[in-house]
């Protein structure tokens, strides 16, 4: 357990590592002609690859056999959460220096990032209610609540499919991933669903 508390410590530095990465690369103007735009770009990434993280914490702890994964879901969940934060602010601040009127026109003008913005709503109530005593409080509300990750990473993927150009390869194995995960996870549903259906005929 003890072992396992400083796991958890430690992943937190390692999350961070991209963040500062990010800022040293825009310091010294290794991030390209756009710096500001990949900056922004990046965090993104990062927010999206958390998502996924958490989503495969469960799965990876029933096929490699090692429960221990399953405590990192709230550790990956409260970093992606960070870096779509991030992310936000990154896009109001450097592409659009605070203006109020640049970030309503982009709202009306560009519907991704109002699927953006959803997919960050929806994360907002799971890190707020991520504590151990929020968990404890809520009971199963909780459990109903904390699936709102499911709509927040389908938002993100089609977020991330509509603000590409061209070149989609990463967003299809992105997808790929997901659909991966989330079909796991309705077997899983069904699977329970069937027991629990058959323990109740044989308890007729």
């Amino acid at each position: 357990m003890k072992r396992l508390s400083k796991l958890l410590w430690v992943m937190w530095p390692l999350g961070c590592v991209p963040f500062v990465v990010l800022l040293w690369q825009g310091l010294s103007g290794a991030l390209g002609p756009d710096p500001a735009k990949t900056f922004v770009a990046q965090l993104g990434w990062w927010a999206f690859i958390g998502l996924l993280l958490t989503l495969s914490a469960r799965p990876l702890a029933l096929w490699l056999k090692q429960p221990w994964l399953v405590a990192l879901r709230r550790t990956f969940g409260l970093l992606s959460f960070a870096y779509a934060s991030l992310h936000l602010i990154a896009w109001a601040w450097l592409l659009l220096g605070w203006d109020v009127r640049y970030i309503g026109d982009e709202l009306s003008k560009r519907p991704y990032i109002i699927v953006g913005v959803s997919a960050w709503l929806c994360l907002l109530p799971l890190a707020v209610t991520s504590t151990r005593n929020s968990r404890r409080k809520l009971g199963k509300k909780w459990v109903r609540l904390h699936k709102l990750i499911f709509p927040a990473v389908l938002l993100v993927l089609v977020h991330d499919f509509w603000i590409q150009k061209s070149g989609y390869t990463e967003q299809v194995v992105f997808a790929l991933v997901l659909f991966v995960l989330l079909g796991w996870r309705l077997m899983e549903y069904y699977k329970r669903r069937k027991n629990a259906q058959l323990a109740a005929f044989s308890a007729r």
